[in-house]
């Protein structure tokens, strides 16, 4: 017996029962996407519309969340403890609500999706739990402020970026 918590895998579903992100970690469970993928259509037929947390689901404990237009899984063998799983849950969504500033909608977690996947590597390790309090999960996962991307640029300062960089390159060519 092994005193490790173990998660089977975690998953994040639109209203529709689509995948949005999703990680399996143990082979022998669903070794193929498309097992992955009718175990999530079957989990979401259970859940959509039931008014509990959790469900015994071909021989796995699932702890499940919604919100708006999301539900959220975290998935472990039937002999798992159902608490450490909904810490797990929590952490997982409380970490994603901290990142979006609490709009934790589909379009908002598929514009951040690297950060969630960050998230999700730091709270469960290969199935190993690691992490369950959501402000250690964030720090570790924060990405540096002052590096801004193209995207959080406007077209103007991009193009007045690269001009910038041409015309200094182009000055170092002829100075040599």
């Amino acid at each position: 017996m092994t005193s490790l918590y173990s998660i089977k895998g975690i998953a994040v579903l639109d209203q529709d029962g689509n995948r949005i992100l999703a990680k399996y970690y143990d082979d022998k469970v669903f070794p193929i996407a498309k097992e992955q993928k009718a175990f999530e259509k079957s989990l979401f037929q259970k859940t959509c519309k039931a008014n509990a947390e959790i469900i015994l689901l071909d021989g796995m404990i699932c702890v499940y969340r919604s919100n708006v237009d999301l539900f959220f899984y975290v998935m472990g063998g039937a002999d798992e403890n159902e608490l450490i799983l909904v810490s797990a849950l929590n952490c997982l969504y409380d970490s994603i609500s901290l990142v979006l500033r609490k709009n934790v909608e589909k379009k908002a977690l598929i514009d951040d999706m690297d950060i969630a996947m960050l998230i999700i590597d730091e709270i469960c390790d290969n199935g190993v739990l690691m992490e369950t309090e959501p402000q250690a999960v964030v720090s570790r996962c924060a990405l540096r402020t002052d590096e801004l991307t193209f995207g959080d640029q406007s077209i103007s300062q991009v193009g007045m970026s690269l001009i910038g960089s041409a015309k200094e390159q182009l000055k170092w060519s002829l100075l040599k």
